[in-house]
């Protein structure tokens, strides 16, 4: 694939990408606490489209990504999903699942040739939204989704935060943040 431009700004994301300096915040239930991760992950972004809605065209990537505490073997986050962009609108969108029973829709602005973006999503919206199974909406319900992406060179950054309400700890801030490289001839 040579021509990428119906991409917009997701098309500098396409490939596989592996960053080993990531830092997950989050309460730990057996520890009972907020506790500091440091984490490497790997992404894979695979381009599609185009995806007709009526008028609207989409181009997208469908990802995975796997992130493992350092000197672990098994991961212990991943996620499967979409990142979308809608040139018409002007949105970027990222859709994802996580295994534990949450899903999101989380969407933002950008130009064409961005190369920085951020996106949202909170509960109870119909468009930019967040799901959650039985026990997560009674035990640690997502209130609130943002994320930052950077995107430079071969490599590309993000920040998020994942706001939830926790049984025991109160309004908890889960925030992740890494910076990925290409892997060479992805």
């Amino acid at each position: 694939m040579t021509n990428t431009s119906a991409w917009g700004p997701l098309a500098a994301l396409i490939g596989e990408w592996e960053g080993g300096a990531g830092v997950d915040v989050a309460f730990a239930n057996v520890a009972g606490r907020i506790v500091e991760t440091p984490f490497r992950e790997r992404i894979t972004m695979e381009p599609f489209g185009p995806v007709a809605n009526g008028s609207q065209e989409l181009w997208g990537l469908d990802y995975r990504m796997s992130a493992w505490r350092t000197n672990e073997e098994s991961a212990f986050h991943t996620e499967v999903g979409y990142w979308l962009w809608d040139a018409e609108g002007g949105h970027v969108l990222r859709c994802f699942m996580v295994p534990r029973g949450t899903t999101l829709i989380a969407g933002g602005t950008a130009s064409l040739t961005a190369t920085s973006f951020s996106l949202e999503a909170n509960l109870g919206s119909e468009t930019y939204g967040i799901l959650s199974n039985l026990y997560l909406a009674a035990k640690a319900r997502t209130t609130k989704y943002t994320c930052s992406v950077s995107i430079g060179d071969g490599i590309f950054s993000y920040e998020s935060c994942t706001t939830y309400l926790h049984h025991r700890g109160g309004e908890i801030a889960h925030t992740d943040r890494n910076t990925l490289r290409r892997l060479p001839g992805k």
